[in-house]
């Protein structure tokens, strides 16, 4: 939940797809929909013949916040009228039935549509009635269809899902978030100085107590101690706390000696 009156302050980013509902069946659908759109960055929401009318209270409170993307849809009578001042049109669609157009991914469809509004064209996302999908007749205005290549024995999603799916798509197109990140939150990856004082402290207090005390095998048990320690990104902090542990270790030692 956004925590704020009147749902959270979004609104259109660039050039973005619109969304087209056609003959959606159920407002709460519209509403998680919205939600799902606001998470891709995704804003303008037009409805096709909604079964109950529009607007409807109960999408408002299944957006989650997402308000201003119901506030701002449009609805209108056919597919035709909602498509007219769009230059391109793809349409999500789980079977293609007997239809001779290009077929993409979600993933080749994001990306088809992202090059497309770079260019200052208009684009927009059909999106079927939740019991049956798109006709033929609403594929027929179509440039493309988009099909989920999902587990072949259960392809179900519900709409917002399918929404979701391509609103994703949609916004990773242009994000540039690191594949893998290491969180070293207030501390920071060390150094290769600071492994080795490390090392040297370790290897000082091991030589002390005898661990390494085999004179043939120690060349190589000092090697796999380093690979242990230098292979992953060890942080200074977690450093800080191997020095204390090992001067714990052998101030235990000295004493149980005494």
């Amino acid at each position: 939940m956004t925590g704020r009156d009147g749902g959270a302050d979004i609104g259109p980013i660039g050039n973005s797809p619109v969304i087209i509902l056609v003959r959606p069946q159920m407002a709460e659908n519209i509403g998680t929909t919205a939600r799902a759109m606001a998470n891709g960055g995704l804003f303008h929401m037009r409805l096709v013949a909604p079964r109950d009318g529009w607007p409807q209270e109960r999408a408002w409170r299944a957006a989650s916040g997402a308000d201003r993307i119901l506030e701002s849809a449009t609805v209108f009578d056919t597919v035709g009228d909602a498509v007219a001042d769009l230059h391109h049109v793809f349409a999500t669609c789980p079977r293609p039935r007997h239809i001779v157009k290009p077929v993409m991914t979600a993933r080749g469809g994001a990306a088809e549509l992202r090059a497309i509004s770079r260019r200052g064209l208009r684009t927009g996302l059909l999106f079927g009635p939740e019991r049956a999908g798109l006709d033929n007749e609403d594929m027929a205005r179509a440039d493309a269809l988009i099909r989920y290549p999902l587990n072949p024995a259960f392809m179900s999603l519900n709409l917002a899902q399918a929404v979701m799916i391509m609103a994703y798509e949609w916004w990773m197109t242009q994000d540039d978030t690191p594949p893998r990140e290491l969180m070293t939150n207030e501390t920071h990856v060390a150094t290769k100085g600071e492994l080795d004082n490390f090392m040297r402290h370790l290897i000082g207090d091991l030589d002390e107590c005898g661990f390494l005390r085999n004179e043939q095998k120690r060349p190589g048990m000092v090697r796999n101690l380093r690979h242990f320690f230098e292979r992953g990104e060890v942080t200074e902090q977690e450093l800080r706390t191997l020095h204390g542990v090992v001067t714990e270790l052998a101030r235990g030692r000295k004493a149980r000696q005494q």
